[in-house]
């Protein structure tokens, strides 16, 4: 469970903000990382496409880029 240091209020009384431990952050940013490698590996995996070498795929990757 996080814990909340500080809450940060608007002027209509909603909760808009908190202030949580750096450490506590740091597991936040990692885990939805995380779950966003977690998602695209699963949409890759049900993609029904034919599978290339990682030779060529690694070149692809690297002709977008530039």
């Amino acid at each position: 469970m996080i814990q909340e240091n500080f809450v940060i209020i608007d002027s209509k009384g909603r909760k808009i903000a908190v202030q949580v431990p750096i450490k506590v952050y740091e597991k936040l940013v990692a885990d939805s990382e995380e779950l966003d490698e977690i998602r695209e590996y699963r949409k890759a995996k049900a993609h029904k496409g034919d599978a290339i070498p990682f030779e060529q795929a690694f070149k692809e990757i690297e002709d977008a880029i530039k």
